[in-house]
């Protein structure tokens, strides 16, 4: 871990006393045993006060009574969650859980895949223990993705999309078990609104296509749409083409059957849909551009517009007459009439000899 994070866990396990338990939790310490520097910081607290601890150190803290849940401002601008330690029930499958006070064994056991729950206490002393109830260790040796529940998946649907996510980030497999559920997950996804939310991330993942393409594997194919698409953006990307969330959002948008619909559960906003109805237009844009990498996926076969420059290459002046000849064109692009640059080229040719003289 980073030095500056050790000493703010070291801290926060002094301050909560000898009574207390403090322990870092999730993704950090799995992230911790792959050999990776966990930044993602996690923290539960047993028998604390959870607010009190938050603000012992100075930090700027905004605080969740409902949950007990506090979210702390590092230096570095990172923000951390500190939660009291917790069990859950789920009275309606898809929505949220009622929480109660629990210990960090319990905390543990609430949690999504058994990879993500391990705890690493830290104690008073600053010295630490692993706490893994759940067998979580060996499933990061088989890196294996194992739910800890029977119906794991039905109460939380959005677990599913998460799997997904860690399976193509972290090159882990599906459990049997979770492989089960994955029917009970879908049978909820619609009244499950953290569904979309994972999506949302899915589509910021750096190959959403490698975890849209996942979930099709285990049979949710329909969760999110344009797989194809999204696995042509990610071998853009593994051939050095920056790509966006924001154009892989475009492409599942232009997959969708109903686009307003899934921009709106998603929380899209409005750029991705302009960027796509941009790339799906017959307007001109450079190389490299997000709309003509867009439109170079979307419709490979699509001509690259002629510019004003192309006309004024054969001697019409500035003016006037350059819009008019590009009007024209794109009017025959509408129309169906032109369906390659050689078409355009002619067009244009025809149209200029037609004129008899630049302007009319």
């Amino acid at each position: 871990m980073q030095a500056a994070d050790r000493e703010w866990l070291r801290s926060l396990a002094r301050q909560a006393g000898p009574h207390a338990r403090v322990a870092l939790v999730g993704g950090a310490v799995r992230d911790a045993f792959l050999g990776q520097t966990p930044l993602d910081l996690d923290v539960v607290a047993e028998g604390a006060n959870v607010e009190a601890l938050a603000r012992a150190a100075g930090l700027p803290v905004l605080f969740h009574p409902a949950f007990q849940n506090a979210t702390v401002t590092l230096p570095d601008g990172r923000a951390t969650d500190l939660v009291r330690a917790r069990r859950e029930t789920y009275p309606v499958a898809g929505r949220n859980p009622v929480p109660h006070p629990g210990t960090l064994e319990d905390d543990l056991w609430r949690r999504d895949f058994a990879a993500n729950a391990l705890a690493l206490h830290i104690g008073p002393d600053g010295g630490v223990s692993l706490l893994d109830p759940v067998g979580g260790l060996e499933d990061l040796a088989a890196r294996v993705l194992r739910p800890l529940h029977p119906h794991s998946l039905h109460e939380d649907a959005s677990r599913l999309v998460r799997a997904a996510r860690l399976a193509a980030r972290l090159g882990f497999t599906a459990d049997p078990e979770l492989l089960r559920q994955v029917p009970d997950a879908l049978a909820v996804a619609g009244d499950t609104p953290r569904l979309w939310a994972e999506l949302k991330l899915l589509l910021s993942e750096a190959r959403p296509g490698a975890a849209a393409r996942t979930l099709e594997r285990w049979g949710a194919g329909g969760v999110l749409p344009g797989v194809p698409w999204l696995e042509g953006l990610d071998r853009l990307q593994d051939n050095g083409q920056p790509v966006s969330p924001q154009l892989y959002a475009a492409a599942a948008l232009h997959a969708s059957a109903d686009p307003a619909q899934l921009g709106a559960r998603l929380g899209l906003g409005d750029r991705p849909a302009g960027l796509l109805a941009r790339a799906l237009s017959d307007t001109y844009f450079p190389d490299d551009t997000p709309e003509r990498v867009l439109r170079g996926l979307l419709r490979p076969d699509a001509p690259v517009p002629l510019t004003g420059r192309d006309v004024l290459a054969l001697g019409v002046p500035p003016g006037r007459a350059v819009g008019e000849a590009l009007s024209h064109l794109a009017r025959l692009r509408r129309d169906g009439q032109i369906r390659s640059r050689e078409d355009e080229q002619e067009a244009l040719q025809q149209y200029l000899e037609g004129k008899g003289t630049w302007g009319g």
